[in-house]
């Protein structure tokens, strides 16, 4: 039976209209360097300082502290105007699904490869919260591990602050390569991608999962989170 289930934010639970991806474009592009798409989609989900470093070396230039800095903040200007100009909004039936989960007594997790400067107000302009009153159990953000995704240490500390100690109680769920492979490497027992994002099931399904849904509405449905 599944304990606690880690969503991942933009592209998962919360639609931005394509937002993340194009602030990520636009500040590594403003280094003048190009991005290919692929790559950018690689990054996708990833910390947005490692992705911006990493993405400015494969264009060719070198990033440095100062400009990785430098352009984190060129990130999260652009990505602040956009979510003025198109609000973000739960992914459709989205927080039904996390009412149903808590319902049955399923710890909810959101994880996301933005720090917390970035996160937590995105949170509160849709009215999600932590304990209380709130619909969330646990946010853990990039800047509160050494690394991120890939690497599984957010689940991992989505599961510290949650109490749960079985990671094949865990249910991952997102909508990119990273965050399939971020499941992966933690040991959950259920990896869950979802088509809401920029990937195709194809796309998806190349990688190491349990499921492919048609987005976290569905996880639910799954015979994994019955009661």
């Amino acid at each position: 039976m599944i304990e606690l289930a880690v969503f991942d934010m933009a592209g998962t639970t919360i639609e931005e209209h394509g937002a993340v991806y194009e602030a990520l474009r636009h500040a590594v592009e403003a280094t003048g360097v190009t991005v290919a798409p692929a790559d950018l989609q690689t990054w996708m989900g990833t910390d947005k300082r490692e992705a911006i470093a990493a993405l400015v070396r494969i264009g060719g230039g070198s990033p440095d502290a100062e400009l990785v800095e430098r352009q984190y903040e060129v990130f999260r200007t652009f990505l602040k105007q956009r979510y003025e100009e198109v609000p973000p909004e739960p992914i459709a039936h989205a927080d039904k699904a996390l009412e149903e989960l808590r319902a049955r007594g399923v710890k909810i997790a959101l994880t996301t490869g933005f720090s917390a400067d970035v996160a937590l107000p995105l949170l509160a302009s849709l009215g999600w919260a932590v304990g209380g009153d709130g619909n969330l159990d646990a946010v853990v953000t990039a800047d509160e591990v050494r690394r991120g995704r890939p690497a599984p240490y957010m689940i991992h500390r989505a599961m510290e602050k949650c109490g749960v100690l079985d990671v094949g109680s865990v249910l991952v769920a997102g909508d990119t390569v990273v965050d399939l492979e971020a499941g992966t490497h933690a040991g959950a027992g259920v990896v869950v991608g979802v088509l809401t994002g920029q990937l195709t099931r194809e796309q998806l399904e190349a990688h190491p999962h349990t499921h492919v849904l048609n987005s976290v509405a569905d996880v639910p449905g799954l015979p994994e989170t019955a009661s």
